[in-house]
């Protein structure tokens, strides 16, 4: 008995191939048309400034202030006179971030792990600084940071002469005080999907509670730790108040240099090469941070237990 052998169900042209062609046509013109919203706000909003500022990076001051065209590389020449602006960027950046995560870890340990009542109440806690304005959270501590706070309490205990405001020290205390949040809530999620299992046969293989940690623990909070950390280091790199109040004016980051020179100077050309630099960094910073999401995206350590 021969087998009966069945046609294809789509053949090229055959009404059946045309319809479905017509389908996938339709269906990538409507995913185009509800894209475009989208891609115009994207064009219009991000990449028409920095095409704008890229253009003013290689202009003149005119003489009253502002751009005046031409082209030069003199302003990108003179990014050293604002040397100590990037110096304290990229010193108190990266020092910032880290006392954050070395904060917040632990504390996002204790509320995904450890706590298993009122966790709610816990978490609102820690979200409840941004209930008040930030510049209002930063001038607070003028009042901690000044002779008749922490100082004076240092005083009464036989530390005299201690300074902290208009110091690095305080921009630094502003810094874990403003973003610890930010960087407590990607770490806080990545912990709280953990598999407990995964610590459970850990444990019955032998592994000591620091091993586990070690092996299992961390390598699957690696996704929050990298984006807590890339979080509040982008932020940070931008950052001009928490510098402007409590580093009194001795305490400079880019972005109080990009304020004075564009709202103060009016050195616009200077500001935009100021500005252009300070994306390019990003942009190196975030290829970085794509290749250890690739690298560290979640898995357990290598080796056995």
């Amino acid at each position: 008995m021969n087998a009966t052998v069945h046609p294809p169900l789509v053949q090229p042209g055959n009404a059946l191939s045309v319809e479905v062609r017509q389908r996938r046509s339709l269906g990538r013109r409507i995913t185009l048309l509800m894209l475009l919203p989208s891609t115009l706000w994207f064009l219009l909003l991000l990449l028409m400034p920095l095409v704008i500022i890229m253009v003013f990076s290689f202009g003149e001051r005119s003489a009253v202030g502002g751009y005046a065209g031409g082209f030069t590389l003199a302003n990108y020449l003179n990014l050293g006179s604002r040397g100590a602006a990037f110096s304290n960027t990229l010193m108190l950046a990266p020092l910032g971030t880290l006392v954050c995560l070395v904060a917040a870890y632990p504390l996002a340990y204790f509320l995904a792990v450890k706590v298993t009542e009122n966790r709610s109440l816990l978490l609102t806690l820690v979200i409840v600084p941004f209930w008040t304005s930030f510049l209002i959270r930063t001038y607070a501590w003028i009042f901690i940071l000044s002779g008749k706070g922490i100082p004076a309490m240092l005083a009464s205990l036989g530390l005299e002469d201690v300074r902290l405001i208009n110091t690095p020290w305080a921009v630094l205390i502003g810094i874990v005080y403003g973003y610890l949040p930010l960087m407590v809530f990607p770490i806080y999620v990545s912990l709280e999907k953990l598999d407990k299992r995964l610590l459970e046969a850990s444990a019955d293989l032998g592994a000591s509670a620091f091993e586990s940690f070690r092996r299992i623990t961390l390598p699957l909070s690696a996704p929050g730790i990298i984006t807590g950390v890339m979080l509040v280091f982008i932020l940070l790199m931008g950052e001009f108040l928490i510098p402007a109040i409590l580093g009194g004016g001795k305490v400079f980051f880019v972005g109080n240099a990009l304020v004075d020179l564009f709202l103060q100077s009016r050195n616009w050309p200077f500001g935009s090469a100021l500005a252009m630099t300070l994306v390019v960094m990003m942009l190196l910073i975030i290829g970085v941070y794509l290749k250890l999401v690739a690298r560290y995206g979640g898995r357990p350590a290598d080796g056995g237990l």
